[in-house]
């Protein structure tokens, strides 16, 4: 070999070093870039915001939140039942109507109630209608967008039984709804030595916060979701979780108590029933030896249980849209002893004597009147004796101190009134009382004095030198008028058996 092709052997030689070098370095510039690229994408995805719907990333949800200034995030109450396992509707449940200022979710197991401006959430049972409705309240009330309405994440945990969790390091939003939970503990409960958790749809709602109610085939107790800690140990006969309270019914051995669930006995077990009547009263039903009465939420009487029923059975009065029997008018407590009923006030003082046959008016012949118990803008009750009927208004005085033939409701159009018969006449029960000077609960605080003015007024053109004093209310704004009306002179207002007088009035007042 020459030195020529010994000089282009190695200049070729070179010059493949060289190439491959490019090339090595081509590729490391590639995959710096690459994984520069990659954590920027990393740093990028870290950044937004992700929303994970039981256990799986849900874009649709996240594009539903709605964050405010104040760091409340709201959803639309229609949009999100679909995820969650609801149904939106329109309405109210047991009132249904296309009112889009109300709306009800509803499940296999439970419906719950909404209204706009209201942080009030009505929820009934579906299988145990019987016991009426509880409720709860969500931190922010109902509020409307574009004709939707909107609640807050806290408001969406109670309505739809959830749990919702910001991770704001992560910036991750994780919802899981009970169903989800149930499924899941119902295998890692094992683990912790108990067989299930309970069945009892009430009891699944004890999962959003972290407590699971379990058995062992033979008794129940409670423990923490996380760890298995017992919460209350697996000991009794049932356990029945209280959403709005946060408590738990226990029973053993036939009867029943309230335990937290911080441990400790707020009601000792030894009665033979229980249930919550109002948890803003803090009133529970008691029953022993059936008999009934009423206790608070630390297990003081406020109604010895010596009665023969307790709250009415408000399925015959559903044009009323009430939502409990044991509670009417906000503030009366419908007791029967010995076939007769008095009522009593929430703080368990007897404020009617057991003297009334029945509350509420049932329809019989008027093929027009509809079944009535309370006529609700005015807080009064429809009471009954020997067939005759008046109204007490949550002190439990009679507003007009005469008893007529019948009180009861009309339906015309979807509209509501109130009517009452009185010697084969018929009058107009709100007008009525608007002339006594019972104000409307609904009016405005602000609109009261003008309306207490006018009625003032009325009042004083059919009366003769009557001085009147419409600011001698009873707590919830009803005005007992009757002794004004014998200051009046009007005759036998008060006679049971005659009406007569009562008559006479109203047809002077028909009259102006």
């Amino acid at each position: 070999m020459n030195l020529l092709d010994e000089d282009f052997s190695d200049n070729k030689e070179n010059k493949t070093k060289k190439t491959i070098k490019i090339v090595v370095i081509c590729i490391v510039l590639v995959l710096i870039a690459i994984i520069g690229i990659v954590v920027y994408m990393v740093y990028l995805d870290s950044t937004q915001l992700k929303v994970v719907l039981n256990g799986q990333k849900n874009e649709e949800v996240k594009n539903l939140l709605v964050f405010e200034t104040d760091g409340t995030i709201y959803v639309p109450v229609r949009a999100i039942s679909s995820y969650l396992g609801y149904s939106c509707y329109n309405g109210e449940y047991n009132n249904k109507s296309e009112s889009t200022s109300k709306s009800y979710v509803e499940c296999e197991d439970e419906i719950a109630n909404l209204t706009l401006n209201s942080n009030k959430i009505y929820k009934l049972n579906l299988q145990n209608q019987g016991d009426g409705y509880t409720y709860i309240y969500m931190d922010k009330p109902v509020i409307a967008r574009k004709g939707e309405l909107y609640i807050s994440t806290d408001g969406m945990q109670k309505v739809f039984n959830t749990t919702f969790q910001y991770d704001t390091q992560r910036n991750i939003i994780s919802i899981y709804t009970s169903a989800f939970l149930v499924e899941q503990y119902n295998v890692s409960v094992l683990d912790f030595g108990y067989t299930q958790l309970s069945e009892n749809f009430e009891n699944n709602k004890a999962v959003v916060r972290n407590m699971l109610v379990v058995t062992d085939d033979q008794n129940y107790g409670v423990i923490n979701a996380t760890d298995g800690t017992e919460i209350l140990e697996c000991k009794y006969d049932d356990i029945i979780y209280q959403e709005s309270t946060g408590d738990f019914i226990v029973s053993s051995n036939g009867k029943y108590g309230i335990m937290g669930a911080d441990k400790k006995t707020k009601v000792d077990i030894n009665y033979d029933d229980i249930k919550l009547m109002d948890y803003d009263a803090g009133l529970y039903l008691v029953e022993r030896d059936s008999k009934y009465g009423v206790i608070d939420l630390n297990g003081n009487t406020k109604i010895y249980a010596e009665n023969d029923e307790i709250g009415i059975d408000i399925s015959q009065f559903e044009e009323n849209d009430l939502k409990t029997g044991y509670i009417l008018v906000d503030n009366l407590i419908p007791v029967r002893k010995d076939d007769k009923w008095g009522l009593f006030d929430k703080n368990g003082n007897q404020v009617v004597e057991f003297e009334y046959d029945s509350f509420g008016y049932i329809a019989n012949d008027n093929r027009e009147a509809v079944n009535l118990l309370v006529i609700p803008d005015y807080n009064v009750i429809v009471a009954c004796i020997e067939d005759r009927y008046t109204l007490l208004n949550s002190s439990g005085k009679q507003p007009f101190g005469a008893f007529v033939d019948d009180i009861y409701m009309v339906i015309d159009g979807g509209e509501k009134s109130y009517k009452m018969m009185a010697n084969d006449r018929e009058y107009d029960v709100e007008e009525y009382l608007d002339r006594l000077g019972v104000r409307s609960t609904s009016n405005s605080e602000s609109s009261n004095s003008t309306s207490s003015n006018t009625t003032n007024t009325t009042r004083t053109n059919t009366t003769t030198n009557n001085e009147t004093n419409d600011d001698t209310n009873d707590t919830n704004g009803t005005t007992d008028n009757t002794t004004n009306e014998e200051n009046n002179g009007e005759e036998n207002r008060e006679n049971v058996e005659e009406n007569n007088g009562e008559t006479e009035n109203q047809e002077n007042n028909e009259g102006e």
